[in-house]
C-alpha cells in the first residue's frame, strides 16, 4: 500500500495520541502502583506463592476431582487468591491496571464510533460490549449481524 499524505498524519496523529496517554497522570498511577508492588518482597512473595499453586492447579485440573490432591489444590489456591488479592500493593495495582484500561476502552470506542457506528471494538468489558457495533452476542436476534 502506497504511503499517502493522509495516511502519515494519522499515523501521527495516532502517535500523538498515544503519547498524551503515556503521559496522563493514570498511566503515572499505573507505573507508581507497579513500581510498588514489584519491590515489595511481602507481595512478591504472595504472588510467586500463587503462581507455584496455580501450575498445581492446573496439573489437578486435567485430571479433575479423581486427582488425589484435588481438595487439597481447590482449597490453597483459593486461599492464596484471596491472600494475594488482599495483598495492599496488589489491590492498588490493580485498580490502577482497571483505571486504563478503562481508558484505553474508551478512547478505542470513540475512534471506532467516529468511523462508524458498526465497528466492532473489542473492548473485553460488558459495560461496553453492548449494541449493535460491539457484538450484542444474541446471535441476530435484535436485527444485528452479529
Amino acid at each position: 500500500m502506497l504511503a499517502t499524505l493522509e495516511r502519515v498524519q494519522l499515523l501521527e496523529n495516532a502517535e500523538q495520541l498515544a503519547k498524551m496517554i503515556l503521559e496522563s497522570d493514570l498511566v503515572d498511577q499505573y507505573r507508581k502502583c507497579l513500581y510498588r508492588m514489584q519491590n515489595n518482597s511481602e507481595s512478591q512473595r504472595k504472588i510467586n506463592q500463587f503462581v507455584k499453586m496455580k501450575e498445581l492447579y492446573e496439573e489437578v485440573q486435567r485430571f479433575g476431582k479423581y486427582h488425589p490432591d484435588y481438595k487439597r489444590v481447590m482449597l490453597k489456591i483459593r486461599e492464596y487468591k484471596r491472600e494475594m488479592d488482599l495483598d495492599p500493593y496488589v489491590a492498588e495495582f490493580k485498580l490502577a491496571e482497571n483505571d486504563l484500561q478503562r481508558l484505553l476502552d474508551e478512547v478505542s470506542i470513540l475512534v471506532g464510533g467516529a468511523v462508524s457506528e458498526h465497528i466492532k471494538v473489542p473492548t473485553g468489558s460488558p459495560f461496553f460490549d453492548t449494541g449493535h457495533g460491539s457484538g450484542c452476542g444474541s446471535g441476530g436476534s435484535c436485527g444485528c449481524s452479529a
